[in-house]
This record gives structure tokens, C-alpha cells and sequence, in this order.
């Protein structure tokens, strides 16, 4: 029996929606994803995490997210900046989110969130934008305080009860589908026009535009919420890859299709040769929709034997999420 030290591997965007990532699965020489069909054979499907592809809170958080609050947390609503911020301003039971500095892409029609990773903002440039936007947040009463380049951790009471979306949810798409709505959260909407305004002249724009660099030109609101009890330990035994999810951000399915036969040949390789050698452990395949939980299974000798004469196809597994 799994416990909760056991290895657990969460791979998010195991599945993706739409006709391109099941071409690009198909194109996949047969055999491709032996060990993960291996390592299922020795598993038991265990919890499954039902949802939507407009969930703010995606599948692989659900899963993540699990036991962090008291009861299952609302959509959106999962608080890993209030967790984030146990670990560095102590415990406490204040509200938080993650404010992200971003570039959205203008079109005609609407505006693209462009990966943050992107942007290769260094920690004085962030610094510099935070200093510089400060003043406007605590407006709405709302202290930002620097985290990293690309992340910064909010605090304020009126995140304690705003569903905010996913970058995961949000990256490379239009931003108005996800964004807070403006009867919900009036006083963000006026800052992300503020921010906007401020940004578009700033100076440090300016350099990095001689530098060939994206602008900064606003900001995203994420992991909103509040801890309602003690922040559990850090995990060491969980591992969760992205390369699939970089992939599936860029469309970029001959890179997605690489990344399953690595992450074949890495991660669940290494699971399998753990559960090979009478370790008990966890896997959960996460898609846009839905996230399926398998745990290492005692079965018996009969269930093991028709598992082995017919197993389930990967692929078969991999589009119910």
C-alpha cells in the first residue's frame, strides 16, 4: 500500500484536447510507450478528478492541491501563494496571490498571454517594476513583495474569496476568457488598465526594447486564496515534468509527441523499475479535463495474468482525460 512518502509522479498535459494532440499520438511507433503500459499492468486505478477544459484550477493542481485545505478546495481557489507565503513570512491566515509580470501579445481581436519565461526578466528588472507598481496596488490595499524574476506574492483580503485562473490554464490563449470578472473584481480590472497605462511608458521598457527584448505590458493574478489550517511539510517524493505542458503551450505536437518518449524512457522508467523491485508507488495522469490516480496493486494471480495477456493501450487510457 501506497503511502505518503511513496514516489509519486504527476505529469500534467498528459492529454490534451483537440483533433492535433490525438494525430500526434497516433504518429507514435507502436511500442512507443511500453514502460508506461508495463507500469500500469501493476496498478489499480485509484481516484479520478473530474472536470472541464474552463476549469480556472487545472487537473494536475487538483491533484496537488489535494489536503492543503480543510475541504476540497473551490475552483480556483487553491492557495499555493498563501502557501508559498507560509514558507517565507511565517504562518498566518491572511489571503494571498501570485502576481505574475507579463507580456500579452495585442492582436486584432483580443490579447495572448505570452510565457513570462519568455520575457528573461532579471531580478533587478522585476525589482524595479514592483517598486514602480507598488504604490498603485496599495491603493487597494493590496503589499506586493518580491519572490523571484517572474513571480511575486500579493497580499490582500480581497483575494481570500476571488477563483482566479491558471497560468497553465491561460498561456499562449486569449486572456479575456480567463480573467477576473469585472462585477467580481472591479478594482483589479482598474489596475490592470493602470499597470498597462504605467508600463507602456516606462523606462525600463524602453531599454529592453533597444535590447530587442517583449515589453512588460501587464500582469497576471494567480493562486488566490487562503490557508484555513497549518501548511503541510514540503513533498520530496513528488515529481512533476513539464516538458509535455511546454509543448502543448506552443502547439508544438512533433515536441509534445518527443517529450512522451522521454518522459517514457525517464521518469516512468525509473517508476517502474521502483515498482520492478517491490516499492509501492503513485502515478497520476493529468489532461485538461480530467486526472486519473493509479496506485501500485497487490492483484491476484488471475488479474495479473489478464493483464498481461490484454493490457490497455496507453492511448486508451490517455484520452480519458
Amino acid at each position: 500500500m501506497p503511502t505518503a512518502q511513496s514516489p509519486h509522479l504527476v505529469v500534467p498535459f498528459a492529454a490534451c484536447t483537440g483533433e492535433a494532440w490525438l494525430q500526434a499520438m497516433k504518429a507514435l511507433p507502436a511500442g512507443s510507450l511500453k514502460n508506461l503500459s508495463k507500469l500500469l499492468q501493476g496498478m489499480m486505478l485509484v481516484e479520478t478528478s473530474t472536470g472541464e477544459a474552463l476549469s480556472l484550477s487545472t487537473p494536475h493542481e487538483r491533484v496537488l492541491g489535494k489536503g492543503l485545505t480543510a475541504a476540497d478546495p473551490v475552483d480556483g481557489l487553491i492557495p499555493w501563494a498563501a502557501l508559498e507565503a507560509a514558507g517565507t513570512h511565517g504562518p498566518n491566515s491572511k489571503a494571498w496571490a501570485f502576481i505574475t509580470p507579463c507580456h500579452w501579445a495585442m492582436g486584432r481581436e483580443h490579447a495572448t498571454l505570452t510565457d513570462p519565461a519568455a520575457l528573461g526578466l532579471t531580478a533587478d528588472e522585476s525589482r524595479t517594476l514592483l517598486a514602480a507598481m507598488q504604490p498603485y496596488f496599495e491603493t487597494e490595499g493590496i503589499t506586493l513583495h518580491y519572490a523571484a524574476p517572474e513571480r511575486w506574492l500579493a497580499e490582500g483580503e480581497l483575494f481570500r474569496q476571488l477563483p482566479t485562473a491558471s497560468l497553465d490554464r491561460v498561456l499562449g490563449r486569449n486572456v479575456d476568457t480567463w480573467l477576473p470578472g469585472a462585477k467580481t473584481a472591479p478594482s483589479l480590472r482598474r489596475l490592470q488598465n493602470e499597470m498597462q497605462m504605467l508600463l507602456y511608458t516606462h523606462a525600463l521598457n524602453d531599454e529592453r526594447g533597444i535590447k530587442r527584448q517583449l515589453p512588460v505590458n501587464s500582469f497576471w493574478i494567480s493562486g488566490t486564496g487562503a490557508l484555513d489550517k497549518p501548511a503541510p511539510a514540503p513533498s520530496h517524493n513528488i515529481t512533476v515534468p513539464r516538458n509535455l505542458a511546454q509543448a502543448a503551450f506552443t502547439d508544438d505536437w512533433d515536441a509534445y509527441a518527443q517529450a512522451w518518449l522521454q518522459l517514457d524512457s525517464g521518469d516512468i522508467s525509473k517508476l517502474l523499475a521502483q515498482q520492478n523491485a517491490g516499492e509501492s508507488v503513485r502515478l497520476s495522469l493529468c489532461g485538461e479535463r480530467n486526472a486519473q490516480t493509479f496506485e501500485t496493486s497487490a492483484q491476484s494471480f488471475f488479474s495479473r495474468i489478464s493483464s498481461l495477456l490484454s493490457p490497455q493501450p496507453p492511448l486508451a487510457v490517455l484520452e480519458q482525460l
